[in-house]
């Protein structure tokens, strides 16, 4: 599939994850063998505003290419306006939110709330097309609630406007995580439309995309939810499904040293308090499935400095 000038050959994604694909995660989902990632979602009001917190999540320095934005907002002209400034500091290409089921977000008319204002949402996204010289994606739900599937419509109301690639989380918003992923509506959703389409929903191992991939025709997928503590699954899933190959699960070593990678990373781009009050839910999602995993979990809620972090995850994954 090709999207402006990057030729992506069946792609695996990062999924954009508010609070965890920072840079430290993407870079560390690159190092594991990873090759297409999603920043968590910016948003365009807070960037126009010039929010302090907002422009360091828009820190792109010395990622490669294609290095994917992923916007909000409900406003077709601030979001065309934040385009231009993304495409500034960097990216390749913005992608849209049209599914973010968060309270917080919907109240706000903005991610998957777009899904009952058809008219808004291709607004928003012909602004940002207009705006920039970079290819625009959308990644959305397949509707509201059971009353309102719209996915199909908008896919194909994009794609009139210029969209160059649709991600379909395969859930409605009042899912929100639960449930299983409808993957029937992602075939009927690729039939419809000449735009390339990524599926996104339940996939947790590589042989889980090639199901996708085989049972919806999509071009792509998407995996979320299953890299948190397990940033490999990317990398694992690209390599099989270019080689028909299995890469080795991570041994105890390695992960030890991605750990401490990640830790090391989040602490130098946000200092020593953010990064080790994040680093607790990465290492409590590292050290799941650990022998003595829960004692070592609670100890990791309770530690008050870097090196006694450092210490826990030793005793964790040592041999």
């Amino acid at each position: 599939m090709k999207i402006g000038s990057y030729e992506l050959q069946t792609p695996v994604f990062l999924a954009p994850m508010a609070g965890i694909t920072d840079k430290a995660f993407r870079e560390i989902t690159l190092l594991t063998g990873g090759k297409y990632c999603v920043t968590e979602m910016i948003s365009a009001k807070a960037l126009l505003y010039d929010n302090s917190k907002t422009l360091r999540m828009l820190d792109l320095a010395g990622e490669p290419e294609p290095r994917i934005v992923q916007l909000f907002g409900s406003e077709p002209e601030v979001m065309a306006e934040a385009g231009k400034r993304v495409v500034h500091k960097g990216a390749n290409i913005i992608d849209i939110n049209m599914g973010c089921p968060t309270p917080k977000i919907v109240r706000n008319g903005e991610g998957a709330a777009l899904l009952k204002n058809l008219p808004l949402a291709v607004r928003i996204a012909e602004a940002v097309c207009r705006a920039v010289d970079v290819p625009v994606t959308v990644k959305m739900r397949l509707g509201w609630d059971n009353s309102e599937l719209v996915a199909a419509e908008l896919a194909l109301s994009l794609q009139d406007v210029g969209v160059r690639m649709v991600t379909i989380h395969a859930r409605r918003r009042e899912q929100y995580y639960s449930g299983k992923a409808e993957w029937e509506w992602i075939k009927e959703i690729k039939e419809k439309v000449n735009i390339p389409v990524i599926g996104n929903g339940d996939i947790v191992t590589p042989a889980d995309a090639l199901h996708m991939l085989k049972e919806t025709g999509c071009d792509g997928v998407m995996i979320g939810r299953a890299a948190l503590g397990n940033p490999w699954v990317i990398g694992r899933t690209q390599h099989f499904l270019e080689t028909g190959t299995h890469l080795p699960e991570p041994k105890r070593e390695e992960k030890l040293q991605i750990l401490l990678q990640h830790f090391q990373k989040l602490v130098s781009y946000k200092g020593e308090k953010i990064g080790l009050n994040e680093m607790r839910k990465h290492a409590a999602w590292y050290i799941k499935g650990q022998r003595n995993a829960a004692e070592y979990r609670n100890q990791i809620m309770s530690c008050k400095s870097v090196k006694e972090m450092e210490q826990i995850l030793y005793k964790a994954f040592g041999s």
